[in-house]
């Protein structure tokens, strides 16, 4: 997983490389070939999500449906959102 065709706005990501090594994020944006958005909604709040390298993250096959439509829709998402998508997984 190299670059941003295999992973969508919405998807559950584990970090594996970093500080945060091992911490599960969602990805907030894409930002070009080889970057994207992540944010937890604890470490990493929406207003200044983490920009992360593809290489670095684990995918998990799961897209949050309720962030993926907020984000296209241009709604605001809450790190409170965020925080209780990833504790429904059993992730945080």
């Amino acid at each position: 997983m190299d670059t941003t065709l295999e992973i969508a706005v919405g998807q559950i990501v584990k970090s594996k490389a970093g500080r945060d090594k091992d911490r599960p994020f969602v990805v907030i944006g894409i930002v070009d070939q080889q970057y994207v958005l992540v944010a937890d909604g604890d470490l990493r709040k929406v207003d200044k999500p983490k920009k992360k390298k593809i290489r670095h993250l684990a995918k998990y096959n799961i897209v949050s449906e309720d962030i993926k439509q907020k984000i296209e829709n241009n709604d605001k998402v809450s790190n409170l959102l965020l925080r209780r998508e990833l504790e429904k997984l059993g992730l945080s």
